[in-house]
């Protein structure tokens, strides 16, 4: 997405701020709030690019990896997961309603997006995803034609224009979302998490090799490819990723369980569902993670 994204024109005396105004008022409460809206639309958009992505079964680590109709079914999938969130209705002439208003839903992974001509003069839900930089977008727009460039495409499809971006109403506009965790690993790293042949092996190679870094529970689901996935992370007597690591000297911990010694070995904030690795390498931090419960860890070598 372009990065100098004019000031929104839509205010008090705009054409389109009554509807675009109500329209997005009534989303931001379907979503339970605006805080909510901006805590669970960036999750849905993660979820929806790595599906698509399948780093565990394709060894893909990037969206620019996919075929071009798997770039295609992000848009629809984007559109189905939108819908659900926001409980909206599967009716109308367009994708769905918003008080009783047909509305289209557009996404893309670029910088543009593409209106057909039954969404022209409509109002539509403009979604975006930059990868690259780990930001979202969520827009409303009423699609008029000097909106939209004169250009179209072999489907008659036009792109909003330059100007036309001033006229987006934004309820989020360059927005964090979680970034794709595989994408910055190496592929000689990413090879030799998904080589392990059982849970417990691929876990204990996700923590040996990325280590001080928070990894989030879906990252965690991805990579032990089982149902229980959570126990693979669990002292397990001796068996689980948990024990195999500090057996190593490697401390495997829980935002949720050991917040405390996490802040104390100065590691970056981890949330409740999520986890980070660390080896010890002095005799205080050793100290600090057997207080905690690691009773295991090896001695320091003389």
């Amino acid at each position: 997405m372009k990065q100098n994204i004019p000031f929104s024109l839509v205010a008090p005396g705009h054409p389109d701020f009554d509807l675009l105004s109500a329209l997005a008022a009534d989303l931001t409460a379907r979503a339970g709030g605006a805080l909510t809206l901006a805590d669970r639309f960036p999750a849905m958009l993660r979820t929806c690019i790595d599906d698509v992505i399948m780093t565990p079964k394709t060894g893909r680590r990037a969206y620019e990896e996919l075929e071009k109709t798997e770039k295609t079914y992000i848009g629809t999938r984007v559109e189905i997961e939108l819908i659900a969130l926001l409980n909206l209705p599967r009716k109308g002439h367009l994708d769905t309603q918003v008080l009783g208003v047909d509305v289209d839903i557009k996404n893309t992974m670029g910088g543009n997006w593409m209106i057909p001509t039954e969404a022209v003069d409509q109002p539509c839900i403009l979604v975006a995803a930059d990868e690259v930089r780990a930001r979202c977008y969520l827009g409303l727009i009423v699609a008029r034609p000097e909106y939209l460039s004169a250009g179209q495409n072999k489907d008659a499809k036009r792109s909003v224009s330059a100007e036309g971006f001033a006229h987006i109403h934004w309820l989020l506009c360059d927005h964090p979302y979680p970034a794709n965790f595989w994408r910055n690993q190496s592929e000689q790293t990413v090879a030799q998490i998904f080589s392990g042949t059982s849970g417990n092996a691929r876990m204990a190679a996700l923590f040996r090799h990325i280590q001080g870094v928070v990894i989030e529970r879906d990252v965690v689901e991805a990579v032990a490819q089982q149902k229980d996935f959570m126990r693979r992370i669990r002292a397990d007597k001796g068996r689980g990723t948990r024990d195999i690591l500090e057996r190593e000297g490697i401390l495997l911990m829980s935002g949720q369980f050991d917040s405390q010694l996490i802040r104390a070995l100065d590691l970056p904030p981890c949330g409740h569902s999520a986890f980070v690795s660390f080896a010890p390498r002095d005799a205080q931090a050793i100290r600090l993670a057997q207080q905690a419960g690691f009773t295991a860890l090896p001695d320091l070598p003389k």
